[in-house]
């Protein structure tokens, strides 16, 4: 009976092993393609795509203005007269959160969740939560002019999304002049 066990007991843990392996590695949920979010961002209108380059001035600004700048040499975002639509990244707790800022007339004009990674936080990426950014602009401090309600169990995604705006407000400025 004790030669059965044995091989029972690890059998039960290997299972079990697998279960935990499985809860807690998160693929990206795909919420809305970049396409979707340009057509929400500019309509029918034909927005062109640039390429804004972070050079070390840039950084430096970026930094000092809202205490991040991403690590990437360039930026890809969309214009359409006063309107930009930018496609960003930020890490929440561990893992990206891909997010579409679209920005008209130094405001927040909508902030939609493309991709979450994370095993927590989803919330993020209904309007209840993302409508509060709308009107939004970068108030002199580097922060957003108005609070944010977080959710209970996702701060570190709140705190993302409010990072990403910040910085798609200050990205949007520069490129307007």
């Amino acid at each position: 009976m004790l030669a059965i066990a044995r091989p029972l007991a690890l059998l039960r843990a290997i299972l079990a092993a697998g279960v935990l392996l499985a809860a807690f590695s998160v693929e990206a949920e795909e919420y809305l393609g970049r396409d979707e979010f340009l057509h929400l961002a500019f309509g029918d209108a034909a927005p062109e795509m640039r390429t804004l380059w972070l050079t070390e001035e840039t950084r430096a600004g970026a930094k000092a203005a809202v205490g991040w700048v991403p690590s990437a040499l360039r930026l890809r975002y969309w214009q359409s007269g006063e309107r930009t639509a930018w496609v960003l990244e930020d890490i929440g707790k561990d893992k990206p959160i891909t997010l579409g800022i679209a920005v008209a007339g130094n405001r927040i004009d909508r902030v939609e969740v493309l991709a979450f990674r994370e095993s927590r936080g989803w919330e993020i990426r209904y309007p209840f939560f993302t409508s509060q950014f709308s009107g939004l602009t970068l108030a002199a401090d580097g922060y957003l002019s108005d609070s944010i309600d977080g959710i209970t169990g996702a701060t570190l995604s709140v705190r993302a999304v409010e990072r990403v705006a910040r910085l798609a407000l200050w990205l949007d400025a520069q490129v307007q002049g």
